[in-house]
């Protein structure tokens, strides 16, 4: 049997805690992990792409198998040209549900082959989400129990320089 491989696609502006913990999860089931930032157009990120890959690596380089990348288009397209079995998705309340569960529904119609596993992060990051993590940071707030302390150190940078305002 060949290796598995499964596509974990978001903004990761910045990546948390509640992230690794999916991607460490993930990992348990599939051989190789993508971690894949979305280049989407209509979000204004306080990273750039490369900032976020960079972010994303250091984060994630206790994990074996992980490989960071972006991608812009479809995201099966992105996922078959991968050779993906699997996108992976992050439930961390009720309200994601809704949402996530269309997006499946969209993605096995557009890639039957294509499964979508939804992972739960531990219940002590169920409430963390990238923009409160900014806002935090924003604010002077310590964030080191939500994020990497790589990332904390970005965040400090962004807003220190007032890149970030």
């Amino acid at each position: 049997m060949g290796t598995k491989i499964s596509i974990y696609p978001g903004t990761f502006d910045p990546i948390t805690n509640g992230h690794i913990d999916i991607i460490e999860r993930a990992r348990v089931l599939f051989d190789r992990v993508i971690v894949t930032i979305a280049l989407n157009q209509e979000k204004q990120p306080l990273f750039t792409v490369e900032e976020r890959k960079e972010m994303i690596r250091q984060s994630t380089e206790h994990i074996e198998g992980v490989e960071v990348d972006d991608f812009g288009g479809l995201l099966v397209h992105y996922a078959q040209g991968k050779g993906a079995i699997a996108l992976i998705r992050g439930l961390r309340a009720v309200s994601d549900f809704e949402y996530e569960f269309q997006m499946a529904l969209m993605n096995k119609k557009l890639a039957k082959n294509l499964l979508t596993v939804f992972l739960m992060p531990n219940e002590k990051y169920t409430y963390l989400d990238s923009t409160i993590v900014k806002e935090v940071a924003q604010l002077g707030g310590n964030i080191s129990c939500f994020v990497p302390p790589f990332v904390v150190k970005k965040l400090k940078e962004k807003f220190q320089t007032g890149k970030g305002d």
